[in-house]
């Protein structure tokens, strides 16, 4: 089978960012991967059986230089890059005075900082290819501020913004931008984030695979944003962007509060 062309994919060696993975090169897509853990190979070794070229690359995206090292490897295959997939994102849970500054600086570097460098680039790549498609993981976290998980919420809220912004500029190129929006969805997030002794970590999730199939049909249709997975999600989502933020603020903290 031909390639649909090449495609990149940060945060995938689990989770949502694994499945997206999975839609791509079910679709045809070669892919680059990316993720800090080792995880990343048995990712890599699974992809592979489709018969699709996969080419891991195990990179810590919170320091400029992970990011340009991931870059060089999308340019080694000497191919236009044809989706580049923006997943990685970590969070932390708890208050801001209770939680450590590393931890609050490392999402501020991975799910800011990284998106925005690595948009950089792609735009910049399928501008000069004359075609593309971006797509950004924000989170129905963006729609509200979120205590216990501030900086993660606000990361999100940026990520959107960003991912919005940009695709109104791109209006005409050729190139398109989506934003995913999932919801709480069964991955490792909420173990990562310390967020297990809360309502939203204990409470019902959504499968990453739909969550995946929702964004990888909208990127592909160049919807500007999809609040994936189930109904629950999509009206939250709504309800939450019509909330004065002193009243979004309280119904958000029921669900982050840790117990503990």
């Amino acid at each position: 089978m031909d390639s649909n062309g090449l495609a990149l994919v940060t945060g995938a060696s689990s989770g949502i960012g694994r499945s997206l993975a999975r839609q791509l090169v079910g679709h045809g897509y070669d892919v680059v991967i990316a993720a800090e853990d080792a995880e990343l190979h048995e990712a890599a070794a699974e992809l592979r059986r489709t018969g699709r070229e996969v080419v891991p690359v195990q990179v810590d995206l919170t320091s400029p230089d992970g990011v340009r090292e991931l870059w060089h490897a999308v340019l080694d295959r000497q191919r236009p890059l044809a989706a580049a997939v923006l997943n990685a994102g970590v969070g932390v849970g708890g208050p801001l005075a209770g939680t450590p500054l590393e931890r609050n600086l490392e999402i501020v570097d991975l799910n800011v900082r990284s998106t925005v460098h690595l948009a950089k680039l792609a735009v910049d790549h399928m501008l000069a290819h004359e075609g593309g498609r971006i797509l950004v993981t924000s989170s129905i976290a963006a729609v509200v501020p979120g205590p216990f998980q501030a900086a993660y919420a606000a990361s999100k809220a940026f990520v959107h913004s960003f991912a919005e912004g940009i695709r109104h500029e791109l209006k005409g190129t050729g190139v398109t931008v989506t934003s995913l929006m999932p919801g709480p969805t069964d991955t490792e997030f909420f173990e990562r984030a310390d967020m297990l002794d809360t309502p939203i970590g204990r409470g019902p999730k959504d499968d990453p695979e739909d969550v995946a199939r929702d964004g990888f049909e909208a990127m592909m249709t160049g919807k500007p944003h999809v609040r994936a997975g189930s109904l629950r999600n999509k009206v939250i989502a709504e309800v939450g962007t019509h909330l004065p933020d002193r009243i979004g603020s309280r119904v958000m903290a029921v669900q982050t509060k840790p117990r503990s």
